[in-house]
């Protein structure tokens, strides 16, 4: 469980495997190949033996890629990594490019000659960005060809790790709160009501909330690799290598859903000649669109059918993340004492206080994963969006700068994601000011009411505007969806800038993360979870209002509270949200940490 700071950070991986992979390559009459950071699941986070972006580069960011030609290569990773992917990978042999402005295929426009063959892994490619690429590669006078199997798993051989086969185990009605077979009923009403006979689930985070069950496959993410064939009439097919199944699975599954092996599915795919199956392309790759289309079935593009009633939590779901964040901050709180009393005194490292800050959540007993790798960013680092220390990059905190820690955990009854930003010594005017211009969106964005239909996009703004008016901003989202004992990052509600369609929902998690940068200097970034509530009616309105609950309880660093530019009405919602933190907080923890809150949640 414990993090680690130097997984795959060898520089030295290019140049002992990129010349295996050309070797592979040149056996298969390829020119070329290409290495997504997605697996075959389309995964954030990936088990050691499906990140191919590692093993061929030493790259170990969460979004990425790399083209590997006969004399040339190049590594693509998006303002995030910038400086991770320069300490990971050899300059010398990538170049290294931005994965958002033009990204692989305005490269391959221009570095991809003309008769050249370059090699694809269908299983690794979601059906769009590959129409995108095969476009680009046009231009040039090239062709993609697929290939399987690839020619970095065939460089790769027996170094390669083997596929996860932890236990897949029932996730129990207690935290579920709706059986699989309600829930298998309702998503196949759904599907019969969009003109579809199936639908097939390539999305590890929907198998397991459908079928009610957890695995271990996948770093960070409590999830198992596998498939699935849903039909309208909620029987379904279920694909799961054997080793994974455990004793109890086949009578918790029930007599509705057939288990079946991965070497299973592509006989099941054919026979769903005729049928209207619905898959996503955002979420399954181009080999399942290609496998039905030749199976002559009739493939229906749409969101995964679990998307959405997986996003909308019920009751129960709600109450046990209640639960798990009541539990989280107590954890976080006692962390944030640490950091006010030792840490004050003798400023710590990025590593220790990510080993500390771990330690103080696996000391609850209920901690089964931190929910994503932890960010803790010293001075200049917390500038750094997803900045994530190495030994190597590790910086210790200095007096008078700043210190922000994003993290995380997984629990059987709840996820979590906060972010604080705390004062090392003391901090400057600006930083006050700038923290207190980010918490006024912060705290915009908890307190909105809006009407049912509303999205994210139209909220965005509000946790922008003190920042606007100082001509400031920040570039990434506002807030995404995280799951119940499932993924950190969900689908398919979000609050950015960029357009969505899907409205806020009762149920819906979303963070409330605003933040600022100051390139080379210092980051602030403040992060809640809150939940969609039920529209309600307001006194002398004319119709309900949906509103958010916020679930994360921590105090915020009142030493970087600028009190004058907060309103009335500022000071006393932050005022309510320090007597919440106080009140359910307080008697988790010790005497003299409850001293250190009680002074931490005063008024502002």
């Amino acid at each position: 469980m414990r993090q680690t700071f130097d997984e795959a950070t060898d520089p030295s991986f290019g140049p002992r495997h990129v010349p295996l992979i050309r070797r592979a390559m040149a056996d298969q009459g390829l020119d070329g190949f290409l290495v997504p950071h997605e697996d075959e699941h389309q995964n954030e986070y990936l088990p050691a033996a499906n990140d191919r972006l590692a093993w061929a580069t030493g790259f170990t960011g969460s979004a990425g890629a790399a083209v590997i030609l006969k004399d040339k290569a190049a590594v693509f990773v998006d303002g995030r990594y910038t400086l991770q992917v320069r300490d990971q990978v050899d300059a010398g042999l990538f170049e290294i490019r931005d994965l958002v402005e033009g990204g692989v295929p305005a490269y391959l426009e221009t570095a991809a000659t003309a008769g050249q063959t370059i090699g694809y892994d269908p299983r690794l490619h979601s059906p769009d960005a590959l129409e995108r690429l095969k476009a680009a590669v046009a231009k040039a006078g090239a062709r993609l060809k697929p290939v399987e199997p690839n020619p970095l798993d065939a460089a790769w051989g027996r170094e390669r790790p083997g596929q996860p086969v932890a236990p897949v185990a029932p996730h129990p009605i207690a935290y579920a709160g709706e059986e699989s077979a309600a829930k298998r009923a309702r998503v196949g009403q759904d599907l019969a009501r969009k003109g579809a006979d199936a639908a097939v689930l390539t999305a590890p985070a929907s198998l397991a909330w459908l079928f009610n069950v957890r695995g271990g496959d996948v770093i960070r993410s409590p999830l198992p690799l596998g498939q699935a064939i849903l039909s309208k009439d909620g029987t379904a097919r279920l694909f799961l290598d054997p080793r994974k199944i455990t004793p109890d699975l086949p009578a918790w599954l029930g007599n509705q859903v057939r288990l079946e092996t991965p070497d299973d599915l592509p006989a099941a795919l054919a026979e769903l000649k005729g049928q209207s199956v619905l898959v996503d392309p955002g979420q399954s790759s181009a080999w399942y669109f290609e496998a039905l289309a030749a199976a002559g079935a009739k493939v229906v593009r749409g969101e995964d059918p679990c998307a959405l009633p997986r996003a909308c939590k019920n009751a129960v779901e709600i109450e046990g993340t209640k639960a798990a964040h009541a539990r989280d901050g107590a954890a976080l709180t006692r962390f944030l004492h640490w950091l006010a009393t030792e840490g004050q005194d003798s400023p710590p490292d990025e590593v220790t206080v990510v080993a500390k800050l771990e330690a103080f959540r696996e000391a609850t007993g209920a901690l089964k994963d931190l929910s994503f790798d932890t960010i803790a960013g010293a001075a200049a680092n917390g500038a750094i969006v997803h900045y994530r220390p190495t030994t190597r990059l590790n910086k210790r905190a200095e007096k008078g700068s700043l210190l922000l820690v994003d993290s995380g955990a997984q629990y059987l009854d709840g996820t979590t994601d906060v972010t604080r930003t705390v004062a090392i010594g003391e901090p400057s005017g600006e930083m006050a000011e700038r923290f207190t211009l980010v918490l006024k969106g912060h705290l915009a964005l908890a307190a909105v009411r809006f009407p049912p239909g509303t999205t994210g996009s139209a909220l965005d703004a509000l946790a922008r505007t003190a920042l606007w008016a100082h001509g400031l901003d920040y570039d990434h989202g506002t807030g995404h969806g995280v799951g119940s004992y499932l993924g950190v990052h969900e689908g398919p509600q979000r609050i950015s800038k960029a357009p969505n369609t899907v409205a806020l929902r009762p149920g819906m998690i979303v963070s409330n993360e605003p933040g600022y940068y100051k390139e080379g200097a210092y980051g602030i970034r403040i992060e809640n979870l809150q939940f969609v509530t039920e529209a309600q009616p307001i006194p002398g309105g004319e119709r309900p209002m949906h509103g958010f609950e916020t679930l994360t309880l921590a105090p915020i660093d009142r030493r970087l509270v600028a009190r004058d530019l907060l309103t009335d009405a500022e000071r006393a919602q932050l005022d309510a949200y320090h007597a919440r933190v106080l009140a359910v907080i307080g008697p988790q923890v010790e005497p003299d940490v409850r001293v250190w809150l009680e002074g931490a949640c005063a008024p502002a």
